[in-house]
């Protein structure tokens, strides 16, 4: 197995199929392939942070 450096891309598509449960096995083979986690942990932050932006911006929006 070689190691790769992961594409933008290929990071997002891991973060959003994580977030949603679903990834192929083609996908997590890649995945596991990188050089560095840091660029999965940076992307997830940011996303985990966008959706929970996203639920205080709706409830707001909803109550208010």
């Amino acid at each position: 197995m070689t190691e790769t450096k992961a594409s933008t891309w290929q990071v997002i598509k891991a973060v959003l199929g994580a977030f949603v449960g679903v990834q192929s096995e083609k996908q997590r083979q890649l995945d596991f392939q990188t050089k560095s986690i840091i660029p999965y942990i940076v992307v997830g932050v940011i996303a985990a942070l966008l959706f929970v932006a996203t639920l205080l911006l709706t409830v707001t929006l909803v109550l208010g």
